[in-house]
């Protein structure tokens, strides 16, 4: 058995806008595993500045996964820990070499083509006339739910657009979700949800900053619009934890970035424990490449949710891979007519 990595830079088309700042370049790695004439693909994908395992050693500790490959995914996952998108990578790489369609990890009704998921628009951060256009363009193509990332801006301009899309178009028109990654301050977070519960919104994401277990608690008791955790579930390793920090908060929803919280394993130890509290979720991309898409969409798909999904179109970037993965009227559809063009 021989495994190689290869790093990619992928290249964003327009510079996209978070709270934490402005995306230019996304930084992923690919592991290909080789046995009896088979290849075996994934992908780890990282995010700098937000991935747990945003560490100096991390390629380091890639070769030393390298080196050890014929202990097997068991063993492997164990090891990196702490390394969430290794093991998703690692996930992806063992599934696809065991697979007669490398890249079809999960074969379903998705995968055939005969299958679709719904999925929310994401709208970037930037001045009002982008994101209006943003916006406008999501409605045009058919999607029914829209995310707007907030926090980035003026509030008072932020409420402006929501109250602009309110005015023309009802809450059983466009499902509205935010996300705020963390952008307000304790103090401020319960008076602006009452501001954002005016536009009859589905949900927002992690209101106040990850780690501040009493004011997160106090905001999910108090608030008049459903909250969803997103950074809260990073670095948090150990299954016990994981259920301290859902009955300590007690949310309405988790998001699951499997990248970020230990794979499809681990994803689904997250969906057993919210599902036990009655908290709701739904699962995330965090752009990676259409190589780490199209395993978490497949992915997605076997679990059956009834939510419109965060998964990302792949259209970001100008040097994604080419994949069979398509979106249609705000739902990401698997296209067996389109080839894969992976050339590592």
């Amino acid at each position: 058995m021989k495994v190689t990595y290869r790093k990619h830079i992928l290249e964003f088309k327009r510079p996209s806008g978070t709270s934490r700042g402005i995306l230019k370049t996304k930084e992923t790695w690919f592991l290909i595993i080789e046995h009896d004439g088979k290849r075996g693909i994934g992908e780890c994908g990282i995010l700098r500045g937000l991935s747990v395992d945003d560490r100096p050693d991390y390629e380091t500790q890639l070769q030393d996964t390298c080196k050890e490959i014929e202990k097997g995914l068991p063993y492997l996952y164990a090891k990196n820990g702490e390394f969430p998108s290794i093991q998703i990578g690692l996930e992806m790489a063992f599934k696809s070499l065991e697979s007669q369609d490398p890249f079809v990890l999960f074969p379903s009704e998705f995968t055939a083509g005969r299958a679709s998921i719904a999925i929310n628009g994401l709208i970037w951060m930037g001045d009002q006339a982008f994101m209006k256009q943003q916006i406008e363009d999501k409605i045009a193509s058919g999607f029914s739910c829209i995310k707007l990332k907030i926090g980035a801006i003026d509030f008072q301009t932020e409420l402006d657009i929501l109250k602009g899309i309110r005015r023309n178009f009802s809450e059983s028109d466009i499902e509205l979700r935010v996300d705020a990654n963390g952008a307000f301050k304790p103090s401020e977070a319960l008076e602006k949800l009452k501001q954002l519960s005016d536009f009859n919104l589905h949900s927002i994401e992690q209101p106040i900053k990850a780690g501040q277990f009493t004011d997160m608690a106090k905001l999910c008791e108090q608030t008049p619009l459903d909250i969803a955790l997103d950074e809260e579930l990073i670095g948090v390793f150990d299954d016990v934890k994981k259920l301290d920090l859902l009955q300590a908060i007690n949310p309405q929803y988790i998001i699951l970035k499997p990248s970020f919280i230990g794979g499809f394993k681990g994803s689904d130890t997250w969906v057993n424990l919210a599902e036990k509290q009655n908290i709701g979720w739904w699962i995330t991309s965090a752009l990676e490449s259409n190589v780490g898409l199209n395993a978490i969409a497949q992915y997605t798909y076997t679990k059956n949710s009834n939510l419109p999904q965060g998964l990302g179109t792949g259209s970001l970037f100008t040097n994604n891979i080419t994949a069979p993965l398509q979106v249609e009227k705000g739902t990401l559809q698997y296209d067996t007519n389109t080839n894969w063009d992976f050339k590592f």
